[in-house]
C-alpha cells in the first residue's frame, strides 16, 4: 500500500494509529512528510494530543519512573505465589489416564522424570521475572513422600542455551550426536526405573511472535521440534509406565505420545509456581478439571480443524478416512466421572427478542470431589446464510462432591441466536434450533428450540 516508510507512515497516523511500536523507525519520517506536504500539522497534532492525554492521566508528568520500593513489595507480596500455583492448577487438562493417575506420593516408587521441560520453569513470553520459579523436578521432589525416589534427565535439548528474554534468544539447532548422548542417558534412567514422567513440547523461543527475519517464532508442522519425537519413541520402547507432560502453547500432533503414554496432560505454560501444579495434579493433591481451549488435530493435513467449522467443510472425508480430531475443543478428563442430562429448555418455542433458560443436570458419578465444565453448544438448522455445525454459548465450572448432584442454568439471550444476514444486519431469524450440552464439543445431548 506504500512505497516506503514515510507513506506507510502517512497512511497509519490518518488511519488514528497515534503511536508506531516498537521501534518508531516509521514515525521517525512525519517530520519530513510533514515538510513535503504529504501529512498536515493538525493530523500530527491530535495523535500527539491523544497520547499526551494518556500520559497526563497516567500521572507520568509528575512520577515519571516506577517506585522500585514499591514495585519489589508487588513482586513479593505473599498472594502472588498462591494465586500463581491456583492458577496453574485450574488449567491443567487430562487427556488421558489408564489409571496409573493419581500417583501415591507415599509409595516407594523410582521415578524418572526425563524431558527438556522436566527442569526450568516455562511461564510464557511477556512473562515477568518472579523471585522464585518452581519448574518441574522442584515441584515433584517438594510434594513427594520419602520412599519416592525421583531422578531427572534432559533426554534432548530444544534449542542451544541463549542469553536473554525469550523474545530475543536465537534459534540455534543443537547437535545431533549431542542429543543422541541425551536420548541414551535417558533411557538407562528409564530402564532403571518403575515410573517415567516424559515433559515435553515448546519453549517461549519455539512459539513466540514473530517480529524479525532473525527471531523466527512460527513452525511449518505441529510436530514437537528438534528431537523430541525421538526421545519419546525411545523411552517408549523401554516398556514402562509413561506419564506424558505437554508444555506448550499451542496444539500439538503427539500422536505416538498419546497412543503410547498411560496418562497424558496439558500444562500449557504453567507460570512461576507450575512445578507445585503440575506435581500436585500427578499426586492426586488436585483432580485436573481444564478443557481444551482449542483443538488438538490428529495431523497437520486436517488444519483447519476447529470444532465450529461450516457444514459443507467435513462432507466428504479422505482417502484415509473421517477427520477426527486426536483431542477435540472443550475435551478434558478428570479423576472421577460425572454425567451430564439432556438440557430442558423453560419454552419449547420463543420469540425473536427472547431469552431462554437452559438447565442441566450435572452428577459426579465417580469416587473423588471434582470439577466439570458443563457447555452449552447451539445450531441453527436452517438459514439464510452458512452456520455453524456448533457455536459455543455459554460454559460454567463447577465442583461437586462424591455423588453430589446440581442443576446447572444458563439463559442464553437473543444474541446467542443472532448472525450477520447477507445484508450485514445483526438478526435473529426465525426457525429451529438444536440446544446441545455436555463436557466437550464431541459429547454432546441436545433438545429442538423453535424460533417464531
Amino acid at each position: 500500500m506504500a512505497a516506503n516508510t514515510g507513506e506507510a507512515a502517512v497512511l497509519a497516523i490518518r488511519s488514528d494509529v497515534d503511536v508506531d511500536l516498537p521501534e518508531g523507525a516509521s514515525y521517525a519520517r512525519l517530520p519530513a512528510m510533514l515538510r513535503e506536504g504529504k501529512v498536515d500539522e493538525a493530523t500530527i497534532d491530535a495523535a500527539v494530543s491523544r497520547v499526551l492525554t494518556l500520559k497526563f492521566e497516567a500521572g507520568l508528568f509528575e512520577h515519571p519512573y516506577a517506585d522500585p520500593a514499591r514495585a519489589a513489595r508487588v513482586l513479593n507480596d505473599p498472594a502472588g505465589p498462591v494465586l500463581a500455583r491456583r492458577l496453574a492448577e485450574r488449567s491443567l487438562v487430562l487427556l488421558k489416564n489408564d489409571g496409573i493417575l493419581p500417583l501415591d506420593p507415599k509409595r516407594a516408587t523410582r521415578i524418572a522424570l526425563i524431558g527438556p521441560n522436566s527442569r526450568e520453569a516455562l511461564r510464557g513470553g511477556y512473562s515477568g521475572e518472579p523471585t522464585h520459579a518452581v519448574g518441574i523436578l522442584e515441584g515433584l521432589r517438594a510434594g513427594a513422600g520419602k520412599s519416592v525416589v525421583i531422578e531427572q534427565t534432559d533426554g534432548v535439548w530444544i534449542n542451544m542455551p541463549g542469553v536473554g528474554a525469550p523474545e530475543t534468544v536465537p534459534i540455534r539447532p543443537v547437535p545431533a550426536a549431542d542429543n543422541q548422548r541425551r536420548i541414551a542417558e535417558a533411557v538407562a534412567l528409564a530402564r532403571r526405573s518403575d515410573i517415567v514422567i516424559l515433559c515435553v513440547g515448546d519453549t517461549e523461543a519455539t512459539t513466540r511472535e514473530a517480529v524479525v527475519p532473525m527471531l523466527p517464532g512460527d513452525r511449518r508442522t505441529l510436530n514437537l521440534f528438534g528431537d523430541q519425537d525421538a526421545l519419546v519413541k525411545a523411552v517408549l520402547d523401554c516398556g514402562k509406565p509413561v506419564v506424558g507432560i505437554l508444555i506448550n502453547g499451542r496444539p500439538l500432533i503427539v500422536d505416538e505420545l498419546a497412543k503410547g503414554a498411560s496418562a497424558l496432560m496439558v500444562a500449557w505454560y504453567p507460570g512461576e509456581q507450575g512445578g507445585q501444579a503440575i506435581a500436585d495434579g500427578l499426586f492426586g493433591r488436585v483432580n485436573p478439571g481444564g478443557k481444551l481451549p482449542v483443538t488438538f488435530p490428529a495431523s497437520v493435513g486436517e488444519l483447519p480443524d476447529w470444532y465450529n467449522h461450516q457444514p459443507s467443510a467435513d462432507k466428504v472425508p479422505y482417502i484415509e478416512g473421517k477427520r477426527t480430531p486426536a483431542f477435540p475443543f472443550g475435551f478434558g478428563l478428570s479423576y472421577t466421572s460425572f454425567d451430564i442430562s439432556e438440557p430442558r429448555l423453560a419454552k419449547s418455542s420463543i420469540g425473536q427478542m427472547e431469552t431462554v433458560r437452559v438447565e442441566v443436570d450435572v452428577t459426579n458419578s465417580g469416587g473423588r470431589d471434582g470439577d466439570e465444565v458443563v457447555q452449552i453448544y447451539v445450531r441453527d438448522m436452517v438459514a439464510s446464510v452458512p452456520r455453524p455445525v456448533l457455536e459455543l454459548k455459554a460454559f460454567r465450572r463447577v465442583t461437586l462432591r462424591k455423588g453430589e448432584r446440581r442443576t446447572v442454568s444458563f439463559d442464553l439471550t437473543p444474541d446467542a441466536f443472532a448472525f450477520w444476514d447477507k445484508g450485514m444486519n445483526w438478526r435473529v431469524e426465525p426457525g429451529e434450533f438444536t440446544i446441545f450440552a455436555g463436557n466437550s464439543s464431541a459429547n454432546l445431548k441436545s433438545a429442538r428450540l423453535t424460533v417464531a
